[in-house]
């Protein structure tokens, strides 16, 4: 999971797919990343936070990185919340760029619109709801998708 400084989106992406995927039976490994180093070693933000433990996730232990190359080669699907994280992917990645890898988050519950999951840092509390309903219903879809039959 992957958006542009790893404190707001994708920490609640990484909370929210590796919680469905633990329910679900699965033994999936869930990261998150940002293109940015903004908030390197920091915690999820505290509306982030705030929000998805409201949910019943707990994601106060995830620290912000940044997005390498070598996750190119380490992981499976690579999902990202918006147009320009996705280019920023592209570029960190170089010759390791494998385009059947990524896709915006959104494209689960809309393919092909290239729908963006907002960035509610400048945002109010509200903002930090709506972005949580978006990413967990994406993430429900991608259990559906994935899981074993």
């Amino acid at each position: 999971m992957v958006c542009l400084g790893n404190i707001c989106r994708s920490p609640l992406a990484e909370g929210i797919l590796q919680y469905k995927a633990e329910v679900a039976g699965l033994d999936w490994v869930v990261a998150s990343a940002g293109t940015a180093g903004y908030h390197i070693g920091e915690q999820p933000h505290v509306l982030s936070q705030k929000i998805s433990l409201a949910k019943g996730i707990d994601i106060s232990t995830q620290r912000c990185r940044q997005f390498k190359k070598e996750d190119m080669v380490e992981f499976d699907r690579i999902y990202v919340m918006d147009t320009n994280n996705y280019e920023d992917v592209k570029q960190i990645s170089k010759n390791a760029w494998d385009e059947k890898k990524v896709s915006l988050l959104l494209d689960e519950l809309y393919p092909g619109q290239h729908r963006e999951v907002p960035d509610p840092w400048y945002g109010t509390e509200k903002d930090y709801h709506l972005v949580f309903d978006m990413i967990d219903q994406a993430c429900e879809k991608i259990i559906e998708k994935y899981k074993p039959r």
